[in-house]
């Protein structure tokens, strides 16, 4: 079914920063098409912009290439929007920090292919699209990515600083295709991903809060807005100023 709204494709939308971005496309008026592994919460359903969500493991390469059939018969036209969402950071049963000198490896195979080859793989499968849309592609990183955390695994923060690498390189491919690509780099959001003990680097956020995932759908929003249109292969950081010490 074809609109006169834009159309964002959002992965990882059933929570968190995802579900608070469905909310701000909403509020928006855009037409949303989403997948997570997880299906939408009842009450999500009511959002009349939700059109479509697609229950898929991404990490699955057959739900992965389900997925995307799926999500083109769906948008029939152009799109506006990619926001790649959906991520995975393994934790230890201890809850000790999952380094290069432990863990498994098969794990950091499976981070990589849902941190950084999915995002790949599914901005190539939809650049047609994006490109009739002259639409944005946005990747969500991490501060992770750029110094060691004390939480974060180091599967997950050298897959997140290769998707800022990632970020990049596709800016300077898409953009002959009219196609923006950034990345939201959070810090510490309060979701479900967020290590319990995270209360302890209070004291390094100059904001002197934990940010809520609103806070990181209002960035995402702007860099696929036309409010960011000379805005391409930069990487925004949404973390307090946590970054800066």
């Amino acid at each position: 079914m074809t609109s006169e709204h834009p159309v964002l494709l959002l992965t990882g939308a059933s929570r968190g920063i995802g579900h608070a971005t469905v909310q701000r496309f909403s509020e928006a008026g855009w037409r949303i098409i989403t997948c997570s592994r997880d299906a939408v919460p009842p009450e999500c359903k009511r959002d009349p912009n939700w059109s479509h969500h697609i229950t898929a493991d991404l990490g699955d390469p057959e739900d992965l290439d389900r997925f995307v059939v799926e999500a083109k018969d769906l948008i029939e036209g152009p799109l506006h929007a990619l926001v790649n969402n959906a991520g995975v950071s393994p934790k230890s049963p201890t809850r000790e920090r999952l380094g290069t000198l432990n863990g498994d490896v098969e794990d950091w195979h499976r981070v990589f292919h849902l941190n950084f080859f999915v995002p790949l793989i599914l901005s190539r499968a939809f650049a047609s699209e994006l490109a009739r849309g002259k639409g944005a592609i946005v990747n969500i990183t991490s501060i992770a990515g750029h110094q060691v955390h004390p939480f974060a695994g180091s599967a997950y923060a050298t897959s997140k600083a290769a998707l800022s690498a990632l970020t990049r390189e596709m800016a300077a491919d898409f953009a002959r295709l009219g196609v923006r690509v950034n990345a939201v780099a959070p810090g510490e959001i309060e979701t479900a991903m967020l290590s319990p003990e995270t209360a302890v680097l209070l004291p390094r956020i100059p904001l002197h809060r934990l940010g809520i995932p609103s806070d990181v759908a209002g960035t995402i929003f702007f860099l696929c807005s036309a409010d960011a249109a000379y805005v391409t292969g930069t990487e925004i950081s949404v973390n307090g100023g946590q970054h800066i010490y």
